[in-house]
């Protein structure tokens, strides 16, 4: 019990340290002045009180004085808490220390995710296993692709990732807008549109389209109907600041809030279903909400996981990654982009991979282990009762 408070009281001395710098304070002693809770403050309230009690004894209304305080802080709103420890208030902590709130939340890494579900830990398990052992040897090409002629790639693709540097970034981070010393090109809306995606995509196939958090949104919607997809799902990454908390420096012109998120649209092409096409998709293995590490200032890096998310939901094999940086090339995948610094693609050596096995199969324990969706309603009659079809009566 003794090692439990004192490990307490040492995470409360830190954060009151941490509580202090952040106020520019040069001790701890002082934050009691700054939030109002010194003694002086509280002797001077007592004293505002009894005046007024003395006032109204007196019955004079005319010599009342209208007495207000100044509130330095939300300690006065938090009912129950104290300023310098405001508990579950998560806002205001953020506000004190720059520690966002989703930074509290456990269990969000690939590793432990799924320490208390044994099965689901297996599954994921075996599906890396058979992702690894049947991914074919990472390709990338260094290309401009604005002027690439997507049908020069000869393959249509199960999976198409796009990653593009959204004006967006360049308004959140006016300053690191150069790569490997040159500038940055940034695309707009209508250059993501016109990329010809729809033609390389197979004719049941997927799309991810990273697309900020502000306008893209809505644009992203349009490029995914013009490419002839469906939005199926929105994959959001919450971005946290364990290892450097703070306020975030890329703000957008006359922002309210700092945006510490971003969207993944996702989009169906064809028909696939998931109660009959599990020799395609395995869905359910993983959520729609990746929370990990934002990188350093300046980097427009996205998270390795919506590799796993991806790989993990589609068993097809031919996978595209656009606007890839060679950061992001991987087995199993082809990366296209301006950034990449060298490039070994081959068209017909490429189709070879999948001449064979265009897809990476299941085994059947990842058959008996993944989640499954219910058979249709017309295969299951339906009754009432212990059983009994509808009807007025039970069957003689």
């Amino acid at each position: 019990m003794s090692d439990m408070l004192k490990n307490s009281q040492e995470r409360s001395r830190k954060r009151r340290l941490l509580l202090a710098q952040t106020l520019g304070l040069s001790s701890v002693d002082d934050l009691k002045k700054v939030l109002g809770n010194s003694e002086d403050t509280n002797n001077s309230r007592q004293l505002i009180t009894s005046g007024q009690r003395d006032d109204e004894d007196g019955g004079s209304s005319s010599s009342k004085k209208a007495h207000s305080e100044i509130y330095r802080d939300s300690s006065t709103f938090l009912k129950g808490t104290q300023s310098s420890n405001p508990h579950n208030d998560y806002c205001q902590h953020f506000v004190d220390t720059g520690q966002r709130p989703q930074n509290f939340i456990r269990d969000v890494g690939l590793a432990d995710r799924f320490e208390e579900y044994p099965k689901l830990r297996e599954l994921i398990k075996l599906k890396d296993k058979l992702i690894q052992d049947t991914a074919s040897a990472p390709m990338y090409l260094k290309t401009d692709l604005k002027a690439l002629d997507v049908k020069t790639l000869g393959t249509k693709f199960d999976v198409i990732l796009i990653e593009p540097p959204l004006e967006e970034y360049a308004r959140a981070a006016p300053a690191v807008a150069t790569v490997g010393g040159a500038p940055r090109v940034f695309w707009n809306w209508d250059e993501i549109l016109n990329l010809d995606v729809g033609e390389i995509a197979a004719h049941r196939s997927f799309v991810f389209l990273w697309c900020g958090s502000s306008e893209g949104l809505d644009m992203g919607r349009n490029c995914l109907k013009k490419w002839g997809f469906r939005r199926c799902e929105d994959i959001c990454w919450i971005r946290t600041n364990i290892n450097k908390p703070g306020h975030s420096k890329q703000l957008e012109p006359k922002a309210v809030f700092q945006r510490t998120k971003e969207h993944c649209l996702m989009g169906i092409k064809g028909t696939v279903r998931r109660s009959t096409d599990g020799d395609f998709i395995h869905a359910n293995v993983d959520i729609d909400l990746i929370i990990s590490e934002e990188e350093e200032f300046g980097s427009f890096e996205k998270p390795i996981e919506i590799f796993h998310i991806i790989e993990h939901f589609c068993l097809g094999r031919r996978r595209l990654h656009l606007f890839g940086r060679d950061s992001s090339i991987r087995p199993g995948w082809l990366t296209v982009g301006p950034e990449l610094t060298n490039s070994n693609f081959n068209s017909e050596v490429y189709q070879t991979y999948f001449a064979e096995a265009p897809a990476t199969g299941c085994t059947s324990r990842i058959e008996l282990l993944r989640p499954k969706s219910p058979p249709p309603n017309s295969k299951v009659l339906r009754g009432r009762g212990r059983g009994f079809p509808r009807g007025r009566g039970r069957p003689r």
